[in-house]
């Protein structure tokens, strides 16, 4: 136990896969070069040098195959935490993920639990090739059977991981790959957040901004920026997907009036599409203006010149938030 005064997302995920894996022999992490490389982006660093080559398996370059075989091990009673080296190699494994792994509990009327965790490295930013910037959370979500789940801060990283490979429900772990890098606190003695519940990282009363991810930063800088300018943001880091914790945005609003939802992935048929449509039901009468939505377009995702064109950035958010402060 101890508490890290600054410690980066992917150095958290590290803690927390060792903590899981001390805690219990049964907890497995497989993935293409997560062995002895220690995954690309050095996350798994270490591990199979301290738990060996059964518990950190380096796999063939087949998803379908490393999801399927966590599968027949969770089955086994094993607890197997799949790495998917990044967001745009999930496709060939999608048909195990949403047919398999989302439906066996439910197939099996509740007789079988499938305890399979798997993490993804997800988004842009790091200026990478084709399939290595996407955002696929909406897909997952609308399935049935999944936990879709995304950090946004070390701490969350640590202790959302640990919580995802306990449950017995197969859960999506969605790392916000170039936030990797960004420095928070860490206690790992501290009682952690209910792994489904929204967090407030900033309170404010004139508007609120939700979003999850590495869209968080985003709205804290916004937040900070806006309250330059004398409006002040209450920014609510929804840190699940599914389920969503309706009733802290619904609560958040029902004071500030107003709501931004703000994603990375594409706004067409998004999560935002979702969660204005839900608080736009459940907070009619306390709305002063429309629920907005920033997110990415409805397009492939662009070559790394023009990716900061696509993000949504301060700009893009700060415009939806004077345009819902005009009603």
């Amino acid at each position: 136990m101890a508490v890290f005064e600054k410690i980066t997302i992917a150095k958290a995920i590290n803690e927390s896969l060792r903590a899981s894996m001390e805690a219990d022999p049964k907890v497995l992490v497989m993935g293409e070069d997560v062995g002895k490389l220690g995954g690309v982006f050095r996350v798994t660093d270490g591990l199979q040098k301290d738990f060996g080559e059964e518990r950190v398996i380096d796999t063939p370059l087949a998803e379908s195959g490393i999801v399927g075989t966590a599968i027949g091990m969770a089955l086994r009673g094993y607890r197997p935490v799949v790495e998917i080296q990044f967001d745009g190699f999930v496709f060939p494994a999608y048909d195990q993920i949403v047919t398999q792994l989302a439906k066996m509990h439910a197939r099996a009327l509740g007789k079988v639990k499938v305890p399979v965790v798997i993490r993804i490295p997800y988004a842009g930013g790091i200026g990478a090739v084709e399939h290595h910037s996407e955002s696929p959370e909406a897909l997952f979500a609308h399935v049935a059977g999944l936990k879709i789940v995304s950090p946004s801060n070390s701490s969350d990283a640590y202790w959302m991981l640990q919580q995802a490979i306990a449950g017995d429900d197969p859960v999506i772990y969605f790392e916000p790959k170039r936030r990797y890098h960004d420095k928070s606190r860490l206690d790992t003695e501290s009682i952690p957040d209910p792994l489904h519940k929204a967090r407030i990282a900033r309170t404010g009363s004139d508007l609120t901004l939700a979003a999850y991810g590495p869209m968080v930063k985003v709205c804290q800088d916004v937040a900070n920026v806006a309250a330059e300018e004398g409006k002040s943001l209450e920014v609510v880091d929804l840190r699940s997907l599914s389920p969503i914790d309706f009733d802290t945005v619904q609560s958040s609003v029902q004071k500030t009036g107003r709501l931004v939802v703000v994603h990375e992935a594409p706004v067409f048929f998004g999560a935002g599409a979702e969660i204005a449509a839900r608080i736009t039901e459940r907070c009619f009468y306390h709305l002063e203006a429309p629920v907005l939505r920033v997110g990415g377009f409805h397009s492939p995702y662009p070559p790394s010149r023009l990716e900061d064109e696509y993000l949504p950035g301060l700009d893009r958010v700060l415009d939806a938030v004077d345009r819902a402060l005009a009603y």
